[in-house]
């Protein structure tokens, strides 16, 4: 299934691919189409973790989701659309809520990269001074809500992000608690007025921040630049 992929990288790229682990937090919007750019581009074992379950209002921009599947664990669901794409994916579930008093699990399992899609900022705050300190490589979504045009999502450091809210709580804590080193990000230079309530959501910008993530991981494990 991967001619068409190594005619791009190469066989031995696609060897590297298939013999890395990249754990995926979050399997929302973002972390849904992560997951699917990994195992269409050749990585083979992924952790995936989220808690939740699907609902009706996840339809308009989660990749796993459908009429049929509504109420069904979301870690079970990309499963099982992942080993309908390639059955030789090795898919290791944790449905569970990642806190900062569970957080440590993550880190039992023996992984390559993390790819953190996940809401909760204090987590996002964790996850990347952990992956600093035992020099994990790791990307990080930043707000995909409330935003249209995927054309202003950007990969870099996020010192260099303006705009997003979530990103200036992270850089505020990564200043006052002097945590240097690299932190890549995917985020949105989109402005749009402030909402009320339920953060507004269309499919766009979630899933390229997706596929951005994937790209970075896929990009950085076969030094393709």
């Amino acid at each position: 299934m991967f001619d068409r992929v190594a005619k791009f990288i190469g066989d031995n790229n696609i060897k590297l691919l298939k013999s890395k682990i990249v754990m995926v937090v979050g399997l929302g919007g973002v972390g849904s189409y992560a997951v699917e750019a990994l195992v269409r581009s050749g990585v083979e074992n992924i952790i995936i973790v989220d808690y939740d379950t699907i609902d009706v209002t996840n339809l308009n921009r989660q990749v796993m989701t459908n009429i049929l599947n509504i109420g069904k664990l979301k870690t079970d669901e990309i499963e099982a659309r992942v080993l309908t794409i390639n059955p030789s994916c090795n898919i290791t579930k944790l449905s569970l809520k990642i806190t900062l008093d569970n957080i440590d699990v993550l880190f039992q399992y023996k992984f390559d990269y993390l790819i953190d899609c996940c809401d909760t900022v204090l987590v996002k705050q964790e996850l990347i001074k952990i992956c600093l300190d035992k020099k994990i490589k790791f990307i990080s979504s930043m707000g995909t809500g409330n935003k249209f045009n995927p054309s202003l999502l950007e990969v870099c450091d996020i010192r260099k992000t303006s705009y997003d809210p979530i990103a200036k709580k992270i850089r505020k804590y990564l200043k006052n608690n002097n945590i240097n080193g690299k932190v890549m990000v995917v985020y949105s230079k989109e402005v749009n007025p402030k909402f009320v309530g339920d953060i507004p959501s269309m499919m766009f910008v979630p899933a390229c921040a997706g596929i951005l993530c994937a790209n970075y991981v896929i990009g950085d494990i076969i030094n393709y630049n």
